[in-house]
């Protein structure tokens, strides 16, 4: 898991100077697909099954309103625009996953009100990490978040869409909400379990809806922009271990 948590990481960064005004979102998915196959390895979004249609591309990149599971594609990144970018490799069986989501244009060509709610979703994250600790509940996770967001922002934490246990499987036990429920408080986070923590903040209401025509696609609700970051996260007896950290990315504190 830190092998694949190490070359997930570094497929971020190898992608970071791509994020910018004028590149196709296909542009940045064919730069994933074929890092990640030059090196042997496996892009697990492609082909994943949905309830309709496998996934047809190499990574998620959900522009602006996008909650999640944005198809890349022929539309063109816009100064202003926020991109999340969620990669998951399978490195020697084992998966990595993570996202990051990018200002294109810098700080200077987005909105501010955008900025916030990216500075929430990035800050939620690390609050999370912060407040877990070996055997703790995973609702620990979800009340850190809630707590945060309703005590200082009037933005909705997406509940539909969870965290997840992650191993040799893309998708596993524990769920992880982001939000605190019954199942959450009953289960505990041991040493040795692999999870994600990847909170979706959205701009106004938490709801969502998913295009019906491809199947993956998922919108807030009211069309206000939505955020998102993540890390794979594994737990020990000293406390959790990021799996997922890149060199040249945000680090804890950053402000956007």
């Amino acid at each position: 898991m830190r092998q694949a948590g190490r070359f997930n990481a570094r497929l971020m960064d190898e992608l970071r100077p791509h994020v910018k005004p004028g590149v196709k979102t296909a542009t940045i998915d064919k730069l994933v697909h074929d890092f990640t196959v030059d090196h042997g390895h496996i892009p697990a979004c492609l082909g994943y099954p949905g309830e309709s249609t496998p996934f047809p591309k190499s990574c998620c990149i959900s522009v602006n309103d996008v909650v999640c599971h944005g198809i890349p594609g022929q539309n063109e990144l816009r100064p202003g625009d926020i991109v999340n970018v969620d990669l998951t490799s399978i490195v020697d069986g084992w998966h990595g996953d993570q996202s990051e989501t990018f200002l294109v244009g810098g700080r200077e060509a987005v909105a501010e009100d955008s900025i916030k709610i990216v500075q929430c979703a990035f800050d939620c994250l690390y609050l999370a990490i912060d407040a877990i600790y070996p055997g703790c509940t995973v609702s620990v996770i979800g009340q850190t978040i809630v707590s945060y967001v309703s005590e200082n922002f009037g933005y909705g934490v997406v509940d539909k869409y969870v965290g997840h246990g992650i191993g040799q499987k893309f998708h596993q036990r524990p769920n992880i909400p982001h939000v605190p429920t019954r199942q959450s408080r009953q289960e505990r986070l041991h040493p040795g379990m692999c999870f994600t923590i990847e909170p979706m903040i959205n701009g106004g209401s938490p709801e969502s809806m998913c295009d019906r025509k491809d199947g993956w696609t998922v919108r807030t609700i009211d069309r206000q922009v939505s955020a998102q970051f993540e890390h794979t996260i594994l737990m020990t007896e000293q406390g959790p271990e990021i799996l997922t950290s890149t060199q040249h990315g945000p680090e804890p504190g950053h402000i956007f």
